[in-house]
């Protein structure tokens, strides 16, 4: 099935068929990319994808081999940075050592000469928007990273520009406080509108904070979608690997374009008109997709399982199962602690589960194996 991702309909910021080299090195091919005003757009990939090459090219701090960047219709493609209209916020926060939390946030301000009362009456409005109304004499040696990054986006929205550019803010700090201050960030976007590209390789991150996310791999974009988009209809096993968990079993074609083999059963599926017939393909399925304790003798894809092993994960567990007719081949499902008691499930259990047919998804080739 082809995913189908709804474009904005007046972009804000346009990109045209990027192209980036390093020597020989291709870091961007032929990227383009739309984000609508107002939008939370997400770079997510592993690293070197060039989804911060992407990023450095849209502030003009890397210059692009060729293609365009069109913002609010003007053509920023070979403007230097400070001729475009954004604000920034690096993953090292980048404060400026000798400055309070005030001076930083009013270096841009007193850049573009703005009067002393009203750079002031700015600088508290942002202390107290990022939730710090009395750290403005503070240096960034006596912040927290929380704090002090919560300083460095204030500084970045100082000018109100037109586009948010984060890159990686959240990856320094720790777990705790990076998970609270996506929030913080998401909601102060949406707050002031303001249009946002995040780079992440925190696949959390993308998912919680992004209205659409631009999955890359290699210098291109693999997909584009809203998070539920990219995680339930992944378009390749990259996505699907990527973003979340997911099984991956060896199969082949029948002449049933409904049926496909895997071990020495056939596995009712969703018809995939563009994978040819008697040729080798890869069925992937989400864990907590993968039905337990089947009673329903009756429906499609049921098939003998024994807990292999289990691991405890805090919320939910996680099981390995073994499937009777899959060769010894293994496949994860994860279940709740609820239901793992009510179900009685420990190492070793047997039971018949449920692969169901709308849920798998199908990819030519065997890829993914192992993932």
């Amino acid at each position: 099935m082809e995913l189908i991702t709804k474009e904005p309909k007046d972009p804000f910021l346009r990109i045209e068929r990027i192209r980036k080299t390093f020597g020989e090195l291709v870091a961007l091919d032929d990227v383009s990319l739309t984000v609508g005003e107002g939008e939370f757009v997400t770079l997510l990939g592993p690293s070197g994808c060039g989804k911060t090459t992407l990023l450095r090219i849209i502030a003009g701090l890397e210059q692009q081999n060729s293609g365009e960047i069109y913002q609010a219709g003007r053509n920023i493609s070979r403007l230097p940075p400070r001729q475009r209209d954004f604000g920034i916020v690096f993953q090292s926060y980048a404060l400026f050592p000798n400055l309070t939390a005030t001076g930083n946030i009013a270096y841009g301000l007193e850049n573009r000469k703005k009067p002393k009362n009203e750079i002031k009456e700015r600088v508290d409005e942002l202390l107290k928007m990022v939730g710090l109304p009395d750290a403005g004499h503070k240096y960034p040696a006596q912040l927290s990273g929380g704090q002090q990054q919560r300083i460095a986006l204030a500084r970045a929205l100082a000018v109100s520009p037109g586009l948010l550019l984060l890159d990686e803010p959240l990856s320094a700090l720790d777990a705790r406080v990076r998970i609270s201050l996506r929030l913080e960030i998401k909601n102060l976007q949406k707050r002031l509108g303001v249009t946002t590209v995040f780079v992440t390789h925190d696949q959390e991150e993308a998912l919680v904070m992004s209205d659409r996310i631009v999955v890359m791999n290699l210098g291109t974009i693999d997909q584009i979608g809203t998070p539920l988009q990219v995680y339930r209809e992944p378009a390749s096993p990259f996505v699907a690997d990527f973003i979340g968990m997911m099984n991956f079993i060896p199969g082949q074609t029948n002449n049933d374009p409904c049926s496909i083999h895997c071990g020495s059963l056939n596995l009712s599926c969703i018809e995939s008109d563009f994978i040819s017939p008697n040729s080798p393909v890869t069925v992937a399925i989400r864990p907590e997709d993968i039905r337990l304790r089947v009673e329903d003798a009756n429906g499609a894809n049921i098939i003998p399982a024994r807990v292999e092993a289990l691991e405890f994960l805090g919320s939910f567990n996680r099981l390995t199962l073994v499937l009777e007719g899959m060769n010894g081949f293994p496949v994860v499902a994860e279940v709740s602690i609820h239901r793992m008691r009510d179900m009685s499930i420990h190492e070793g259990s047997t039971f018949p589960v449920q692969l169901p047919p709308e849920q798998l998804r199908i990819y030519p080739g065997k890829v993914g194996i192992g993932s």
